[in-house]
């Protein structure tokens, strides 16, 4: 009786139908797009919030402190060669693209360089305007992000009442991002130092070490990506989401893992793709329309992955159940 309850199970969703249907439901619907291809847009055109001019203001004094210090000279110039060819190159704008809630946007190569309408303006800022700048970012990251993904979510939902709200969105996209960060965090720390205390005994530790980190990492990854969806299909709270992400991850981690994989390969292959136009032709348009629409098409076939694989999984669970086994008995 269980093999048989077993061979009547139905198949789970696949990773590519999933995928093609995220794409055909954003072709359908292509004013999804909209925000990603906005904020694409002001980070090409639009102006740069640089702090270059605050770090160079502090730059001598911090040499001066390292020289005192005794570090040794070879190590400040290489710092410096790393800051020069770095920091100027930020835009702080880009703070805006949050995870793991966010608008897409894509990248450019260089901060400096000029656009088609000309040298952008520079923006700086100062030493009180900085702190404050990176949270009013990152806030506004996060609201639109909400407001984004929710924009995608109405898309893929077949009732359209079942779509969370806005101030919902808003409010569970933030606490959804800050918890996800702060574990992000508190887990990043200890990794390092064991990574940093291994390292001064041996390579081959050190390299079996990061092997099984790297293994380890699905059991965090794939929950924490499937975990905002939860929270616009099925209009869960941050913690609930959760719970529902951890529990599809335990029953269904070799094809969530493979789909997230998938997804992760698509956007981050194609970004190389978006980016060979130049930054001063037109011709980056279409690598920002490409851009935006690719990456709304993944996110519509994550909703979609993640509504019909919970439905399945819910289906499953049911038909295993023993007080199932009775009643068709």
């Amino acid at each position: 009786m269980e093999v048989s309850r077993i061979e009547n199970l139905p198949p789970p969703p696949g990773i590519i139908n999933s995928i093609k249907a995220g794409f055909d439901v954003v072709a359908s619907h292509i004013t999804a797009i909209l925000l990603p291809l906005l904020l694409n847009l002001f980070m090409w055109l639009g102006p740069r919030l640089r702090m270059d001019a605050l770090f160079n203001s502090i730059k001598s004094d911090v040499v001066s402190l390292w020289q005192s210090g005794g570090v040794p000279a070879e190590d400040i110039q290489m710092i410096l060669d790393w800051y020069n060819q770095t920091v100027p190159n930020l835009n702080l704008f880009w703070t805006l693209r949050t995870l793991p809630i966010g608008i897409s946007s894509l990248l450019l190569p260089k901060g400096t360089l000029p656009t088609p309408l000309g040298e952008p303006a520079i923006w700086q800022v100062g030493a009180l305007s900085f702190p404050g700048s990176l949270l009013l970012l990152t806030f506004l990251g996060w609201v639109g992000g909400a407001l984004y993904f929710r924009s995608v979510a109405w898309v893929v939902l077949a009732d359209k009442n079942q779509a969370v709200g806005v101030f919902s969105a808003i409010l569970q996209s933030v606490m959804v991002s800050f918890f996800s960060n702060f574990l992000l965090f508190m887990l990043t720390l200890p990794i390092l130092f064991l990574l940093f205390l291994i390292m001064q005994f041996s390579a081959l530790l050190t390299n079996i070490f990061v092997l099984v980190l790297s293994l380890a990492s699905v059991w965090v990854i794939v929950p924490l990506f499937f975990w905002p969806l939860g929270v616009f299909i099925k209009k869960q709270n941050v913690f609930t989401s959760i719970m529902s992400s951890i529990q599809l991850t335990r029953f269904t981690l070799p094809t969530s893992s493979l789909f997230v994989l998938a997804i992760f390969l698509l956007s981050y292959g194609l970004n190389f793709l978006w980016r060979i136009p130049a930054e001063d032709s037109w011709m980056t348009l279409l690598g920002i329309f490409g851009h935006s629409f690719v990456t709304t098409a993944l996110l519509a076939a994550s909703f979609i992955y993640y509504r019909d694989m919970s439905v399945w999984l819910q289906v499953v669970l049911e038909k295993l159940r023993p007080n199932s086994a009775v009643k068709q008995a």
